[in-house]
């Protein structure tokens, strides 16, 4: 940008020495184009004439080159961020500013989610004002990323600082269509995007993921990451999904603030905003503590029916405090389901985000993502059951054990573990048969529960008496 001032400048220089123009057309379009670049008449340093021309010997490296005057700097900056707003469009999103976007989210939102949204707005604001730095911001669709984004820009350009804001495919057209316009080359075009004062990346993971795209997203993001140039980039993915020289930089604690949005889509009614679409408590309204039976009326042993007692007030406890994980072990029938269903209703009631799936729902959901008719990866299904509030597995062992079925389980149990999220797994089988690495982690007393129901199953009636079952025996 710099030399393409450099070489105007030049031109006007030139002009001065020759002010006798060959024609008056000449004469007419160089004053135009003076008049609008001519400094302030009364500056001290230039006279109006809006540079300097510093005295060196000939020969010198700096001889008859020309420095634009201070009193141009705001001209000069108006001149940049008007070329950079023809680029990003930011005009048609001018209307997207801090004091419109509600940092709280709208009612009904989770405590959760609320408090996600107001702590990237807060991370936003701090950003806008210090310009220093990346911010990446982590969201589903219509979470509010862009909304954030743009105010930043907005809030940047309003104080003056030339600033590039542009949806990711966008740039990459930008860039292809250079190839073939007459006006700017490709090395223009990629210079002003990759130097931009401010530059904010919208939608990244949406663009066409050629080696192409990907490589000159790679030579941005590395430019501006070697130069410390500030950069706020959107995006739906997780950094998992992004290409790995990429997420390398983005993942840079020293230079890059990551904030993520729970909050969903902003677009969806009020009733449905929360519904993950493999959630079973859609349809498991009625199962709460309430309905459930305790069977005292069946001639069942005291021992069992205290197991079932127990089984009831711990799950009663832990959807009042749902903290750590709680393990319901029993045959099928015996309730285990009800008590989960009864947790996840207890907790959405109480404002916490909970998806309750059977495990072969769960695999059949991540599998339908390899479909070419799907509209959304596997890694944000699974990022959306991953990382949820409060995730309930109902009837953990009933699938097929596949390579693919263990090693995505193994991820999902091996990041909530870690993580200390609060997670609700029943299952038939004995801790014996279950999976080696989910049974080294339920053995963890400071974080698991296990709950063991001695009951049979509601379906078949006792006709004896039964002794409580040895623990010993799992």
């Amino acid at each position: 940008m710099s030399d393409k001032i450099d070489k105007t400048l030049k031109k006007i220089a030139a002009a001065a020495a020759h002010p006798n123009p060959t024609s008056s057309s000449d004469a007419e379009g160089w004053i135009e184009f003076a008049n609008d670049l001519l400094g302030d008449p009364s500056c001290p340093y230039c006279g109006g004439l809006g540079y300097l021309r510093t005295d060196f010997p000939v020969g010198h490296p700096n001889f008859g080159k020309v420095e634009i005057c201070s009193c141009r700097d705001k001209q000069i900056s108006q001149h940049v961020r008007q070329r950079l707003f023809q680029l990003s469009h930011l005009d048609q999103l001018s209307h997207l500013t801090f004091e419109n976007f509600n940092p709280r989210g709208r009612l009904g939102l989770r405590v959760r989610e609320a408090a996600s949204l107001e702590a990237a707005y807060n991370q936003a604001e701090l950003c806008s004002r210090n310009l220093n730095g990346w911010l990446l911001i982590l969201g589903n669709y219509g979470s509010g990323k862009t909304h954030l984004a743009a105010a930043i820009a907005n809030f940047a350009v309003s104080m003056g600082v030339p600033t590039l804001f542009i949806t990711v495919p966008d740039l990459l057209d930008s860039l292809r269509s250079a190839y073939s316009d007459p006006d700017a080359t490709f090395e223009e075009r990629f210079e002003e995007i990759r130097s931009a004062p401010l530059l904010v990346l919208d939608d990244f993971g949406t663009q066409n993921a050629t080696p192409w795209a990907q490589e000159k997203l790679f030579q941005i993001l590395n430019s501006r990451y070697i130069n410390r140039l500030p950069l706020v980039v959107t995006t739906n993915l997780s950094l998992e999904e992004i290409e790995p020289r990429i997420a390398s930089r983005l993942e840079d604690p020293e230079l890059v603030s990551q904030v993520k949005i729970f909050a969903p889509d902003y677009r969806q009614p009020v009733e449905d905003m929360h519904r993950i679409e493999l959630s079973a408590l859609v349809n498991m309204h009625r199962l709460t503590f309430a309905s459930f039976d305790l069977r005292e009326k069946e001639g069942i042993s005291p021992g069992d029916l205290k197991s079932l007692k127990d089984a009831f007030n711990a799950a009663r406890e832990f959807a009042e405090d749902p903290q750590g994980w709680l393990i319901l072990i029993g045959e099928n029938g015996v309730g285990k389901t009800h008590l989960a269903a009864a947790i996840g209703n207890y907790c959405l009631d109480m404002n916490h985000a909970v998806t309750m799936v059977h495990v072969l729902d769960l695999l059949d959901h991540l599998r339908g993502a390899f479909s070419p008719n799907s509209l959304t990866s596997m890694d944000y299904r699974f990022d959306q059951v991953r990382n949820v509030e409060l995730l309930i597995l109902d009837d953990y062992g009933s699938h097929a054990s596949s390579p693919w079925a263990r090693e995505k389980l193994s991820q999902l149990i091996n990041h909530r573990y870690e993580a200390e999220m609060p997670t609700v797994i029943t299952t038939a089988l004995k801790l014996d048969y279950l999976d080696a690495r989910l049974r080294s982690r339920i053995y963890d007393a400071r974080l698991c529960k296990i709950i063991e129901i001695s009951v049979p199953g509601y379906r078949t009636k006792p006709t004896t008496r039964r002794k409580p079952r040895s623990r010993r025996g799992y």
